[in-house]
């Protein structure tokens, strides 16, 4: 599904360059669920959003799909992204003003789906989620479990292939973390690619590949 060679981000700034990233080699096969590990700084967070194409890298080729991302325009890598990624964060990211059925159907707004269409999958990734009776409460209105747990309604709604997690249990507690970690490996199971970025070792545990980076590096790589 994804293969990146020798990746390279750097940023310029008044003469310093900075390696984020710096000759990174990664495949992820259909079906994997990754877990990508390393101290803060090291170019998690950034070696993600590049998988999500949400930036770009400034150097080596990027393929997704067999299709090479490097040098599409926005809105090509915009068409790719919606119904094929699913992306759930740390702070959740859920609009306050929308109540939690809006905030999951947000993303089918995109497609060429009918309002029936919308409304039954909605449905379905709220009762997967177990959220169905909070579907007319507002985000702030629920417990940060329950916000992740929207989260990754509105990731999964649009049916993607592939679902990019960045520390999600980063804010909650060991409970509600561990409710959330069953929900993207029952993902997984159910065929769903996850990429996911973590400090927790318990949540990596989760994962059938185990990537550790250091200093924009991949330093190992362990196969359960």
């Amino acid at each position: 599904m994804i293969k990146i060679e020798n990746l390279v981000k750097k940023f310029t700034s008044k003469e310093i360059e900075t390696f984020a990233l710096n000759n990174v080699n990664l495949e992820v096969k259909e079906g994997e669920f990754v877990a990508i590990m390393g101290p803060s700084g090291c170019g998690k967070s950034t070696l993600l959003n590049i998988i999500g194409m949400l930036d770009s890298a400034s150097d080596g080729r990027y393929f997704f799909q067999n299709r090479e991302v490097n040098k599409l325009s926005e809105s090509k890598l915009s068409k790719i992204r919606r119904g094929t990624i699913g992306f759930v964060f740390q702070s959740f990211n859920l609009i306050d003003e929308l109540t939690i059925y809006e905030n999951v159907e947000l993303p089918l707004l995109y497609l060429n789906l009918t309002a029936e269409e919308r409304a039954s999958r909605v449905n379905e990734a709220l009762i997967a989620t177990k959220m169905p009776h909070r579907a007319k409460y507002f985000p702030q209105q629920l417990s940060g479990g329950q916000q992740q747990r929207v989260a990754i309604a509105r990731a999964v709604v649009s049916k993607p292939k592939l679902i990019l997690a960045d520390e999600p249990t980063g804010n909650l507690d060991s409970a509600n973390g561990d409710e959330i970690m069953n929900l993207l490996t029952a993902l997984n199971e159910n065929g769903t690619t996850i990429i996911m970025v973590t400090h927790s070792f318990t949540d990596a545990d989760k994962a059938n590949r185990i990537i550790h980076l250091l200093d924009g590096h991949v330093i190992s790589e362990n196969f359960k």
